[in-house]
């Protein structure tokens, strides 16, 4: 399962960043590394930037990304 399927309010764990290292090196450099739980806090209108809380701080993640993280 990817994070893209995590429901409003829902929580999960992070298994495994499945990213190009650039990418993976900045979300990791924000908090979200593997056994991190997250939870989804929103989402815009398009579907294209979903908020999520990582250990105390919301942050903003591409639709692009989160269907490559593995919970």
């Amino acid at each position: 399962m990817t994070l893209d399927i995590l429901k409003t309010n829902s929580s999960a764990t992070i298994k495994k960043l499945n990213l190009p290292s650039d990418r993976k090196r900045r979300l990791q450099d924000m908090g979200v590394t593997e056994g991190t739980t997250v939870k989804h806090i929103q989402s815009n209108f398009l579907k294209s930037l979903y908020a999520y809380d990582v250990r105390g701080t919301v942050i903003a993640l591409r639709y692009e990304d989160i269907c490559n993280i593995e919970i």
